[in-house]
């Protein structure tokens, strides 16, 4: 399947030639006519015989890219002084920096910031532990922590190279709910080395993030984590992928109205994002479940302990047999792959108005345009499609609350409050099949799934402190 250019290959190509009429058309054409998406174009120099220019383009993808620069360069007339990387030069020092919130000007600064001052706020936070929210950046702040065993659905990268997504989910959580948050990767060989390398640093975080962990480490991670700390842990992967697939899912039962209880869903995928979404639809009251592996029904047989009780806890009806033989009468899919596996007939198999959510990137289980006839309802992972089910809609502001309520864990509670959150953004005059879920630009998103978190953390006894009066 062809690619779109996309901003994540964007260049730059700084280019010399002869200032004579129809060059730059000639040149532009040639990008054009090779697939190239042209962004913009600027002078940098020009004099009587001769002109530089920066022409900035997308590609689909690395390959791409270099054909359009052999391209140029094989144009005759064309010097290509300079090819800028737009996505790599973002990248360049890192994404991030660590700034005071005090002045440091004078010797009364430092006295009140460091020593003696300082010894004053040590002695309270000994008296009372939780003074440490208060007083410290404790209050706002949250570790991302990864063990780079699955970036980005791209495998075992290992924690240097899974550094630069996590500054980005630390530079989201502050431009989308002003939270400050420093990226983690550990090196470490064991589960236990991990949990003992997250205890060691919890005392200056409000709460864990955890992200781009494999299956199924990640569920084991977790548990553990959770059991040991005070504090919360979330892993975004599974949870906040889960918490959008409902928000979608629900709004969906708003255009179509079936109840959860009467819903038969399909989950293609039995890694972090699959499972979790199928604890979160029971917990929301979906009854008939079918888990599918990379090959089969999920089986109550399987090796792994929490593949094995989600086996049991599922597939109500005993259906056997793989992703195809589980759609038959399906009522919706959700699909957590990782490539195409489906086509049109197994969609056209379903019950009538089929919700086909197929998140799988970079290809969805079943190509959108193949079943636009036959879905009533469609979503996907990517960007360039309508509903896209994207985590960024819930941790920034799922971090939030947790954050305000000061909360010692995360439960279904809340993430059932979370999604409804999410899903309530979009009021009943604008809900459609092609709007489901809000933009990831929305401003509202954040602060109503603060607000439902804080309030699901009340009522559920996991909030240290009241919801505040300005939230």
């Amino acid at each position: 399947m062809a690619s779109r250019p996309s901003p994540s290959y964007s260049l730059t190509l700084r280019i010399e030639y002869s200032n004579k009429l129809g060059m730059l058309g000639r040149i532009t054409s040639l990008i054009g006519d090779s697939g190239g998406d042209i962004g913009a174009i600027d002078i940098v120099q020009s004099s009587k015989g001769a002109m530089t220019r920066d022409i900035t383009f997308s590609a689909a993808d690395v390959e791409h890219g270099k054909s359009i620069i052999e391209a140029v360069r094989a144009l005759g007339g064309v010097d290509i002084v300079q090819v800028s990387d737009r996505t790599f030069l973002l990248h360049l020092g890192g994404k991030l920096e660590i700034s005071p919130k005090v002045p440091v000007k004078t010797r009364d600064d430092i006295s009140m910031i460091y020593t003696p001052g300082v010894s004053r706020i040590v002695e309270k936070i000994v008296e009372n532990a939780d003074d440490a929210f208060n007083l410290t950046i404790k209050k706002n702040t949250v570790a991302v922590v990864t063990d780079g065993s699955e970036v980005l659905g791209l495998g075992g990268a290992g924690p240097q190279a899974a550094l630069p997504v996590m500054e980005a989910k630390a530079i989201l959580l502050k431009e989308f709910a002003g939270v400050d948050a420093f990226p983690l990767p550990l090196n470490v060989a064991s589960d236990e080395e991990f949990v003992a390398a997250v205890k060691a640093i919890a005392p200056a975080f409000g709460a864990i993030h955890l992200e781009d962990i494999t299956a199924p480490r990640c569920f084991r991670l977790e548990k553990m984590l959770a059991e040991a700390l005070d504090i919360p842990v979330f892993h975004n992967d599974q949870h906040g992928t889960a918490i959008v697939a409902l928000a979608g899912l629900m709004n969906a039962l708003k255009i179509i109205p079936k109840s959860p209880q009467s819903l038969k869903v399909v989950i293609n995928g039995a890694e972090a994002a699959g499972i979790a979404t199928a604890k979160l639809l029971l917990a929301y009251g979906v009854r008939d479940i079918i888990i599918c592996d990379d090959r089969d029904i999920l089986s109550p047989e399987n090796e792994d302990e929490t593949l094995r009780e989600m086996a049991q806890k599922t597939n109500p009806r005993g259906v056997s047999g793989g992703i195809v033989e589980a759609l038959v009468g399906a009522d919706a899919l959700l699909g957590f792959g990782r490539h195409h596996v489906l086509e049109a007939d197994s969609i056209r198999a379903m019950n009538t108005d089929p919700i086909v959510f197929a998140m799988a990137n970079p290809y969805p289980e079943v190509e959108p345009a193949e079943i636009e006839s036959i879905a009533r309802i469609i979503a996907t992972g990517k960007s360039d499609f309508p509903n896209q089910i994207n985590n960024m809609l819930c941790f920034p502001g799922f971090f939030r609350g947790l954050l305000d309520a000061r909360a010692t864990t995360v439960n279904d509670e809340m993430k059932i409050a979370a999604a409804t959150a999410i899903a309530g953004v979009i009021g009943p005059d604008e809900l459609h099949e092609d709007y489901l879920i809000p933009s990831v630009f929305n401003r509202r998103v954040s602060n109503a799934v603060a607000r439902a978190v804080v309030q699901a953390a009340q009522s559920s006894g996991a909030a240290r402190r009241a919801l505040r009066a300005s939230l």
